[in-house]
């Protein structure tokens, strides 16, 4: 018997991975085993899943609470379970999909269940991050034509910014102080001063 390790993947920082750590803990995994990322499923370019393959050994028994914790990248999901279990010889159990565990039907029968409902769960969790990406822009859109607008609030243009901006031309103050009176950042001044020129050119013509 080989050693029992764990993965734990949540996407954002601000997520709460309690949920999965209970599990693997309730299925025997220790503290030191367990191996989280907080990062996106998109790919297998994660810190400490690529340090967990590199220590993992044939005959290791590895838990991940749902398929979507490996990832959601429906080929790289397969190319993943393969690598695994194929070429190290680590078994997999999923412990929300019972039907997922490698351990069990080690038969011609029992393999190609497995991989069959390995297949439809990887389809459904990329599809539903392709969802979730249609929704958000389709939100993003909507949002749009109600005119919410995304990003960094624009720098307000204070009421005496001509008079700033001359006495900066004169050398009355220095730049420092413009930025500071007129609250905005070198980028942001810049731009302001080139519409500010702009309009004035478009007045004189």
């Amino acid at each position: 018997m080989g050693n029992i390790y764990g993965y734990v993947r949540v996407s954002s920082i601000e997520q709460n991975e309690d949920r999965q750590m209970i599990a693997l803990k309730k299925a025997g995994v220790s503290d030191s085993h367990i191996f989280m990322d907080k990062q996106s499923g998109k790919d297998f370019h994660r810190a400490n899943y690529e340090k967990l393959v590199s220590i993992l050994q044939e005959g290791d028994l590895l838990y991940i609470m749902s398929i979507d914790r490996l990832g959601r990248n429906y080929a790289e999901i397969q190319n993943q379970w393969r690598m695994l279990t194929k070429e190290i010889g680590v078994d997999i159990c999923v412990i929300d999909m019972p039907l997922l565990d490698t351990r069990n039907g080690k038969d011609l029968m029992g393999t190609f269940i497995a991989d069959l409902v390995l297949q439809i769960l990887s389809f459904v969790a990329e599809n539903e991050r392709e969802n979730i990406r249609k929704r958000q822009e389709q939100g993003i859109a909507a949002a749009k034509k109600r005119g919410v607008r995304f990003g960094r609030p624009e720098s307000k243009v204070p009421d005496n910014f001509k008079s700033i901006v001359r006495s900066w031309e004169r050398g009355s103050i220095r730049f420092e102080e413009v930025l500071e009176k007129c609250q905005m950042s070198k980028s942001t001044f810049y731009r302001r001063l080139r519409e500010m020129r702009l309009k004035q050119g478009d007045k004189s013509t």
